[in-house]
């Protein structure tokens, strides 16, 4: 019975890491160096790492994650297994933007009310 006990606690003590390890980093991939990208993206090595700097250098920010396939050596599969961890800066810019209040144009109806 303790065997089972010991069993669980570190079945589950496992699964509680390898979660803590694929929620893994976010980079910024706008702003971040070739240390940190060859870091923290998967398949990615420091000559990749490099080709992506120079592209950003060259072409300018990334809008989307799919820009990435443009720079050499970076292809569809590596796109996915890291989709989760890039970013493009602030997170309020993935966020909807707020509704801004309006004027509405007085209608018929309304203007008989304000009467």
């Amino acid at each position: 019975m303790t065997s089972i006990k010991t069993l669980l606690a570190s079945l589950f003590l496992s699964l509680l890491l390898a979660g803590a390890a694929l929620a893994g980093e976010r980079i910024n991939i706008n702003t971040a160096d070739v240390d940190t990208i060859d870091r923290v993206l998967v398949n990615i090595g420091p000559s990749k790492a490099q080709a992506i700097v120079d592209y950003r250098k060259t072409h300018g920010a990334f809008k989307s994650v799919e820009q990435l396939a443009l720079v050499k050596g970076i292809g569809l599969k590596t796109i996915e297994k890291n989709r989760d961890r890039i970013s493009f800066g602030s997170d309020v810019a993935r966020q909807p933007k707020a509704l801004t209040a309006k004027p509405r144009a007085a209608t018929p109806a309304t203007r008989t009310a304000n009467r």
